[in-house]
């Protein structure tokens, strides 16, 4: 189980001294128990893995508004602590792969326009959380949707 994991490797963080990936480590536990406290649930690999993709689209947020304040400092930080994260995301997909999983998506569901922009993300999603940018698949599936 992937929180088992980040669980073992904030142990192994701590004996070896590695403070700035203990940090991260300690911050995506953070967030996890934050969703179950919040939720009265305990999270499976899905649910963690949604956690995780938020944290780093929280993070590119970060960076941007940091550059753009001249605080390379900062970004340099975010960008720190999303390599640690996408430790614990699977594979990222490729531009040909989400391409297909699209295609599929569209096809299996029968979208025919931009009403069916939903059930064409409802599809997507599981497939492809954790794996690439949901921001940039929603743009590709109204870019096939549209047209």
């Amino acid at each position: 189980m992937l929180k088992q994991q980040i669980q073992y490797d904030m142990k192994s963080a701590m004996k070896s001294g590695n403070k700035s990936r203990l940090g991260t480590i300690r911050l995506i536990m953070a967030a996890v128990k934050q969703r179950e406290v919040d939720e009265r649930i305990e999270l499976n690999d899905e649910q963690v893995l949604a956690v995780l993709d938020k944290m780093v689209k929280q993070r590119r947020d970060s960076i941007t508004q940091y550059e753009q304040a001249g605080r390379t400092d900062l970004a340099d930080k975010e960008s720190a602590e999303i390599e640690v994260i996408k430790d614990y995301l699977p594979e990222a997909l490729g531009d040909d792969a989400i391409t297909a999983l699209i295609t599929e998506a569209i096809t299996s569901t029968g979208a025919s326009g931009m009403a069916d922009m939903g059930k064409v993300m409802g599809r997507l999603k599981p497939k492809i959380q954790g794996r690439a940018d949901m921001g940039a698949v929603s743009a590709l599936v109204k870019q096939q949707l549209a047209g």
